[in-house]
């Protein structure tokens, strides 16, 4: 599997999950209204807690917002939406484990309009996935492990305050 090195990866990845699993969808920014669709969004991008390896991590809320026509039975978009929560339940869309944890918070709702109206005919499925980005910093190009103690070091991100592990 190839290294992941932007956040945008998760909603190619996602996207590529969905077709697979509803090739009858619409996905993207512009939905059909001719019929069901997913629009893919990430809503927030905030830090998490670095991987057992080093890397950086972002725990991303993913926006997954499920629409069907106007005039389709009611819920139909209440099912469309607990579908693509089931795939998203235990999902890393084919991303590299080490660098993709599992979907957390996973939630399915009906969206409200801006005039804060109920809208049945669109239900937003959203989670928090969290991915580590970079390479491994257990990979030290000298081939000297190196680490740190939170406690003796001022910032845990510098690697100069790092120390060979045999010292």
């Amino acid at each position: 599997m190839t290294l992941i090195e932007k956040p945008s990866r998760l909603p190619e990845a996602i996207g590529l999950a969905l077709k697979n699993a509803f090739p009858q969808l619409s996905l993207g920014t512009h939905l059909d209204a001719q019929g069901p669709g997913v629009l893919i969004s990430i809503e927030r991008n905030g830090p998490g807690f670095r991987s057992m390896d080093g890397r950086k991590a972002h725990a991303l809320t993913v926006l997954l917002k499920v629409n069907v026509p106007a005039g389709s039975a009611p819920f139909d978009a209440c099912d469309l939406a607990s579908q693509v929560m089931d795939l998203a339940l235990d999902n890393r869309w084919g991303l590299p484990p080490d660098q993709c944890d599992l979907p957390t918070n996973i939630v399915a709702a009906p969206s409200t309009s801006s005039i804060a109206e109920t809208d049945y005919d669109t239900w937003t499925v959203s989670f928090t996935q969290t991915l580590y980005l970079g390479p491994s910093l257990l990979e030290d190009p000298t081939g000297t492990p190196l680490f740190a103690r939170t406690w003796e070091v001022s910032n845990i991100d510098d690697p100069d305050q790092y120390r060979p592990l045999l010292e």
